[in-house]
């Protein structure tokens, strides 16, 4: 009898992408909700920040094992008893945006600091082990509202690290989509800067355009 070849498919590896940030203080989400309600009056296709859009500070971001969330937020934790969160002062001193064809996604960028760039740096280390290489439209977390995850989000979540950290680290809090013309302009015009502070860091999943959608865990810092 011919051996038969046919062998089960094994299941692939739950996958969430996370978001592991800061969360700013007042004054930066008030700025940010400020620059997101006039974005919506220019397109009111994009989004409004609220409690699956919240105004953030985006450290480390990438593909990881849902089964291993419980020793990642461990992990993280471990890492933030010997960093100051609490105490830490930012600058935010400029508009930019990312170019979507005839719209854009704003934000204002924040200058890095040693103490971030630190953060970002052990984080990497100590979540490396729990990291996957890719990831699907699955590992996000969506609404009814917010059914799909574009292209853009899941490559960027892919090349986070690769991308976004060390020399190539460039935080800033998202406000939102408006049109390129309207996000032109937006740039070009003086920007007040101002500093503020981190009241906190949590891990979210994201939803599209980088969103942190849904929070899974929150930390409670004691500096």
């Amino acid at each position: 009898m011919e051996e038969d070849r046919t062998t089960a498919r094994v299941a692939e590896p739950s996958v969430t992408a996370i978001d592991i940030v800061l969360e700013p203080d007042s004054k930066m989400i008030e700025q940010a909700q400020a620059a997101n309600a006039a974005l919506l009056k220019n397109f009111p296709g994009g989004y409004a920040l609220d409690a699956e859009h919240r105004p953030h500070i985006s450290v480390m971001g990438g593909y990881v094992y849902t089964a291993k969330l419980d020793q990642i937020y461990a992990a993280v934790e471990k890492v933030l008893t010997s960093e100051k969160v609490l105490s830490w002062r930012m600058r935010a001193f400029k508009y930019y945006y990312i170019p979507l064809n005839e719209i854009g996604l704003g934000g204002i960028v924040v200058e890095p600091t040693a103490e971030m760039v630190r953060l970002q740096k052990s984080l990497i280390e100590a979540l490396n082990p729990f990291l996957s290489p890719t990831g699907t439209a699955a590992a996000f977390a969506t609404t009814p509202r917010d059914r799909e995850i574009n292209q853009a989000t899941l490559d960027a979540v892919a090349t986070y690290i690769s991308d976004h950290t060390g020399d190539h680290y460039s935080p800033h809090v998202t406000i939102g989509v408006g049109t390129a013309a309207y996000l032109d302009a937006l740039v070009a015009a003086p920007f007040p800067a101002f500093t503020f502070s981190s009241v906190g860091v949590s891990v979210y999943q994201f939803g599209n355009f980088g969103t942190a959608m849904k929070q899974l865990r929150c930390f409670k810092l004691s500096q």
